[in-house]
């Protein structure tokens, strides 16, 4: 049975990721991009592929942790006959232009025997491959498709074919050590496999990633936390395009066992600007200036009169395939379909509007001003939006069970609004400011007219429906109302009192059979909206609970600070992993809540 969702850490050098599980096993891998086929899946499925690297030891308990403010990833396995462990990473630009995941194994304690066992799968395990050796510790695997980049592994020890796989046996005395590199070079040299090289390579990577750290700007509580997040999001984004992915992973289950199996390789114009925030927020303006430029590119992109932006693109802006089954795949415990592409993307969801504008407007304060083009194709966007926010769409939970008027996309249409005026008042930009202003305003009495039940003492989820929805909690964080308006102050209570459970909060409820969103069976409770309750509460004046779930939520983050999407029933994670959405609502909750009590312990 595959590992736990929980039971892996993350390594990545901004053009893709590997999954590393605590047995020391590389059990996912997209190769070369975030988005490329697969070449390591044996997560979703036995047959499609790994990187095991593990000492030969009955038993032993495993302990993995990254080297401090890095992506380095240290893997021990600890037993009466040794110690071992493994040092991965991947080398990053411009210093190492080729891409290398480098695996350095070592003896820390007595004489032990290792044993490796390089299985990729090319194109999701759709295409097989052969394996030629190029010299004793050089082999290379070529793909049947001429268009699939072919893989090579080096080696300081000597290793055999064995199918089409690379296998070795070896032992290291106490203090040896053994290096193996994955790349796509195609030549048998493997002189940088040296020690010197490797131990250089070990440094100037964790120099990149401590220096990155170093120049956060947020030294508050929780900093370990906070950092960690940074890093993973980080670790999401494209140095190349400047674009970033909401997960590192396709096929990882909300309902282990059901079909709520999702591709999330890919740029959502929603997760990602929200990155931006957390990135600024943290005083990483770069990231977020690079996918402000990135982002106008996809707009300068889009068809005469298309005035909206698509839900999600492809890291370099370009389509990408339509949402596939992988019918070959048995799915992470059972979980199918596993699909690739996302059928999101065909959908109507107004609200990306809105937090596009959020970013851009925050972008253009804090990082670069935007160009006179950008703020023509903003207002032209803007206009259009005029004349289309007052209709139904699948919103920011893509549901597939037809469209509606949801409340959380009526609220992110005013915020689209309300931060152009912001932007043209504030830097003088011509625009039709009266008519945006009207819009803006008939979406305000919208929401209250229509969307206020005095009869549930809530905002609904949808015009005409009785639902709460966990999204709401946006509408103070955005600037919607006010943190202690009445009605605001009973919507919260609501979420408390309907979606809450233990310190986790349920995006909505799913009753099995009567699915507002179209899909079969339940889900864990949402973490980002975790992380947003309790940011709502202290901003509502409890902050004794709010810090107290904030303590107790992170405790359920993995072994080296991570998260996914979801928590189940048992704490476990659920859904793709490391999740974008938590990490950046985690960012934005502890640095209010350590704001709010440092005021508090001021007397202010």
């Amino acid at each position: 049975m595959s590992m736990a969702i929980e039971n892996h850490a993350v390594i990545g050098d901004l053009r893709t990721t590997a999954l590393v599980a605590l047995n020391g096993s590389i059990d996912f891998m997209c190769w070369p991009r975030f988005d490329s086929p697969s070449v390591f899946a044996s997560l979703l499925e036995p047959s499609a592929g790994f990187f095991e690297l593990a000492p030969v030891l009955e038993g032993g308990r495993f302990r993995q942790f990254y080297v401090p403010d890095t992506n380095v990833l240290l893997t021990r396995v600890l037993s009466p006959e040794g110690v071992s462990e493994i040092s991965d990473f991947m080398t990053l630009a411009p210093d190492y232009p080729e891409q290398r995941v480098i695996r350095r194994v070592k003896a820390v304690r007595g004489t032990l025997r290792f044993r490796l066992h390089c299985a990729p799968r090319f194109d999701y395990a759709r295409v097989g491959h052969k394996a030629r050796a190029l010299s004793d510790r050089v082999i290379l695997f070529e793909p049947e498709r001429p268009d699939l980049p072919s893989l090579r592994i080096s080696s300081t020890i000597p290793m055999t074919i064995i199918g089409d796989d690379a296998c070795a046996e070896f032992v290291l005395e106490l203090n040896e050590t053994a290096i193996f590199m994955l790349d796509s070079v195609t030549t048998d040299e493997n002189l940088c496999l040296e020690d010197h090289w490797t131990s250089n390579a070990f440094k100037a990577t964790a120099n990149y990633w401590t220096d990155w750290v170093a120049r956060a700007k947020y030294h508050g509580r929780w900093h370990d936390h906070i950092t960690r997040s940074t890093l993973a999001l980080k670790l999401l984004t494209s140095a190349e395009y400047g674009s970033m992915v909401a997960a590192a992973t396709f096929g990882l289950p909300e309902d282990p066992g059901g079909v709520r199996n999702w591709d999330y390789r890919y740029c959502w114009i929603r997760d990602s600007s929200f990155m931006v925030y957390a990135f600024m927020k943290t005083g990483h303006t770069e990231e977020a200036t690079a996918f402000i430029r990135w982002l106008h590119e996809r707009r300068l992109d889009a068809q005469p009169g298309e005035a909206r932006l698509k839900v999600m693109y492809a890291i370099d802006g370009k389509a990408f395939v339509p949402e596939t089954d992988l019918t070959h795949f048995r799915g992470f415990r059972d979980s199918r379909p596993v699909r690739i592409g996302n059928g999101a993307e065909d959908q109507l969801q107004l609200d990306i509007i809105g937090e596009m504008m959020d970013a851009v407007y925050h972008a253009d304060r804090h990082c670069e001003r935007i160009s006179w083009k950008a703020w023509e194709s903003i207002a032209e966007g803007i206009d259009w939006l005029c004349t289309a926010w007052n209709q139904p769409d699948e919103s920011i939970w893509e549901v597939r069970g037809g469209k509606k008027h949801f409340l959380f996309s009526r609220i992110m249409c005013w915020v689209a609004l309300d931060r152009a005026i912001r932007m043209s008042e504030e830097r003088g930009l011509p625009a039709r400011i009266a008519v945006w202003v009207r819009e803006r305003n008939a979406i305000y009495m919208d929401v209250q007219n229509n969307f206020w039940s005095d009869d549930l003492q809530y905002y609904v989820q949808y015009k005409g429906g009785t639902a709460i929805d966990a999204s709401c909690l946006l509408m103070p964080l955005m600037g919607f109302i006010g943190d202690h308006d009445p009605r605001w102050m009973a919507t919260l209570k609501a979420v408390g009192d309907q979606l809450l459970d233990d310190s986790h909060v349920f995006r909505y409820h799913v009753a099995e059979g009567d699915n507002e969103d179209g899909l079969e069976g339940r889900e864990g409770t949402f973490t980002m909206c975790s992380f947003w309750y309790i940011e709502c509460l202290a901003r509502s004046g409890d902050l004794l609970m709010a810090r107290f779930l904030f303590d107790k939520t992170l405790s359920y983050a993995n072994h080296v600070g991570l998260f996914s999407e979801e928590i189940g029933p048992a704490g476990e994670h659920l859904g793709n992993f490391p999740q974008a959405f938590t990490h950046l609502a985690l960012i934005r909750a502890g640095q209010y809540l350590d704001q709010a009590l440092s005021r508090q312990a001021a007397g202010s």
